[in-house]
């Protein structure tokens, strides 16, 4: 067995299939990391090092999403492979959220399309290239300011695309995305907590000193429904999140999707917020409404968008700043830590939130 062969070797099944691609990506425009050149020879080959402390030495987490550097301005991207046989819609919705005047529009949270790349000879399968994002979740929030910002986000976000008439069918936790404006270090796409080159823990300031934009990715269930049709039913099509309430009660009967996209936020805000972090009980009203078990009693997202603004007008500055402490950070010295960074800002001038009402 050759070198490269070996090296080929610590691939999976599915990364094979990106490193068998690697030239029509390059060729495209679209350079994958060296782990996926058909002449990669890993980093720790002669070293006392292993695979899982080097750069290359890290598997992806998804089968169907992998990174590339464009290679016109060394943007980083995001590569996601898609059979639109199986996901037609996906491309169509994702495209008429980013033509003019919708993408222009500051509500719209939808993650943007780049390109669309055909693969030849590859069975309806499409590749679309969108902007490299990461977990929302991740760092931690710091203060209400910053939770108010992300939900504002969000809130908005889902209201643009209903009042769009298109229903997402699958707005979990993990489908809310961030941009990287809070880093420093650029991030290592399949270890997030580490740079990019693999030497350091990825180096951030917090959200109140640079704040993210937060947007909803995978609109492969979604749909786009006429204007005229005020009621849209659809057989449930389960997503990320299983604890839907409709949907156990008769799989084969149809639903609206706009109150189980209601649903789906909900959840999302409350494993995100009300289930880890202190600091943030005045959303629980509002929350648990979404949630509501019956979707005739949901508010719509005109509704959940405006009383938002109310609770957000009640809250003051000194608020604002106020400490959210994790789960994970209850400790003297988070404390202490959180405490410097609120006279900093303060001294500074620094806004406690970034979103307008």
């Amino acid at each position: 067995m050759d070198s490269t062969s070996a090296a080929h070797s610590h691939l999976s099944e599915f990364e094979i299939w990106w490193k068998d691609h690697y030239n029509f990506l390059n060729d495209k425009g679209y350079k994958l990391r060296s782990r996926y050149s058909p002449d990669w020879v890993p980093s720790w080959t002669n070293t006392n090092k292993v695979d899982i402390e080097c750069e290359d030495g890290i598997m992806p987490r998804h089968h169907s999403l992998l990174d590339a550097r464009r290679t016109q301005d060394g943007a980083r991207v995001s590569l996601k492979r898609i059979d639109v046989s199986r996901h037609p819609y996906e491309i169509k919705i994702g495209r008429y959220f980013c033509s003019a005047p919708l993408s222009e529009d500051p509500t719209n949270h939808c993650v943007p399309i780049y390109d669309v790349l055909e693969v030849p000879t590859g069975n309806n399968l499409v590749i679309i290239v969108m902007p490299l994002l990461r977990d929302a979740t991740d760092p931690y929030f710091d203060t209400v300011g910053e939770v108010v910002d992300c939900i504002h986000q969000l809130l908005e976000g889902l209201h643009f695309m209903h009042k769009h008439h298109v229903a997402h069918r699958d707005c979990m936790q993990l489908n809310i995305l961030m941009d990287g404006s809070m880093f420093i270090d650029a991030w290592h796409p399949s270890d997030q907590f580490m740079s990019e080159d693999f030497k350091r823990v990825a180096r951030h300031r917090t959200r109140t000193q640079s704040p993210p934009r937060y947007y909803y990715i995978d609109f492969g269930i979604s749909r786009k429904y006429d204007a005229s049709n005020t009621n849209p039913l659809e057989i449930p099509i389960y997503g990320g999140d299983k604890g839907v309430p409709e949907f156990a009660e008769a799989y084969t009967k149809p639903w609206n999707p706009f109150p189980t996209d209601v649903w789906y936020l909900g959840h999302a805000i409350q494993e995100t917020f009300l289930d880890r972090y202190s600091g943030v009980e005045f959303l629980s009203g509002l929350v648990t409404d979404m949630m509501h078990s019956d979707p005739t009693q949901r508010p719509n997202m005109d509704d959940v968008f405006s009383r938002f603004q109310v609770l957000r007008q009640g809250l003051s500055k000194w608020k604002l700043r106020s400490r959210v402490a994790h789960d994970d950070e209850r400790s003297l010295f988070d404390f202490l830590a959180y405490w410097a960074r609120r006279i900093q800002y303060i001294v500074r001038r620094i806004s406690p939130t970034h979103t307008s009402l």
